[in-house]
């Protein structure tokens, strides 16, 4: 019995402190959402509950009085954009690599992802100049442009290696049955690779959700702002910081990407780890 208990306790010892520290943002970010100001500032008022009551005024104030449903619109079409950038360039280009024999695959594989690990504050100075010279400055579609320059190596990389882990003689059988090669990958490949393609979808939208250098190097305008770029940028009002108004700018988009994240678990860890062991 002792021993059963002590199985079952040391995990959860283990697991708890970093569910906690993991946790306990989305703790702080729902108190403050809902907190008046005036007692945001009480210093003899404990900061982890309400005691004044719970409040929409700071849900409100973001929606009425700043722009930042149009961030939220901006943040999300320019997601969509470059998943479907991604998946078109990286699904051929990672099953491309996985078929390639010999060392040439890998190598290219690894160039590729050496890229991505590029930092944004390296490269945004010369794709300023790209984004002046194409005229796309304080313009959405200049994100929509840079942003696959990381995600797509990435991508190419994390769906090589899964479909590194597809037998190809699922592609060998449907291609005696008459299939030709797109239709074998549309009907066979594509959907065993399931896991991995939501994994570069998800990834993709948390990036675009949490990227900042570009988002503020490229956009100029309050209108055309992601919400990582409107949120410091509008929400911090000389010395009078909006702590609540900011809270909640960061709530509403984090918690469909948590609630994201949890769903495909399962699928999103097959997908890191599909190639792991290849």
């Amino acid at each position: 019995m002792q021993g059963a208990f002590r199985r079952n306790a040391v995990p959860w010892l283990i697991v708890a402190p970093f569910a906690f520290v993991l946790a306990f943002p989305f703790y702080w970010m729902v108190i403050t959402s809902f907190k008046k100001t005036t007692e945001l500032y009480r210093l003899d008022r404990a900061p982890f509950w309400w005691h004044d009551g719970l409040t929409l005024a700071n849900i409100t104030d973001l929606f009425q009085h700043t722009q930042y449903p149009r961030w939220l619109f901006n943040t999300t079409l320019i997601a969509v954009v470059v998943v479907i950038i991604t998946l078109v360039l990286s699904l051929p280009a990672g099953y491309a690599l996985a078929r390639l024999s010999g060392r040439w695959g890998q190598s290219l594989g690894v160039g590729i992802f050496l890229t991505y690990l590029i930092p944004p504050t390296l490269l945004f100075l010369p794709l300023s100049r790209v984004i002046a010279d194409l005229g796309l400055h304080d313009r959405l579609a200049s994100l929509m442009l840079v942003y696959p320059s990381f995600t797509v190596p990435f991508s190419t990389w994390l769906l090589m290696g899964f479909f590194k882990t597809i037998p190809r003689e699922l592609e060998e059988a449907a291609l005696v049955d008459g299939a030709s090669r797109i239709k074998a990958l549309t009907r066979i490949v594509f959907p065993v690779s399931l896991p991995g393609i939501l994994t570069v979808v998800i990834f993709t939208f948390s990036l675009v959700f949490n990227e900042f250098i570009y988002a503020i190097t490229f956009i100029s305008s309050a209108s055309n702002r992601t919400v990582s770029a409107g949120v410091p940028t509008d929400l911090i009002r000389g010395d009078l910081v909006l702590w609540g108004s900011i809270m909640a700018a960061t709530l509403i988009p984090s918690s469909p990407l948590t609630l994201l994240y949890n769903a495909f678990l399962n699928r999103f860890i097959a997908g890191f780890t599909g190639g792991a062991f290849r």
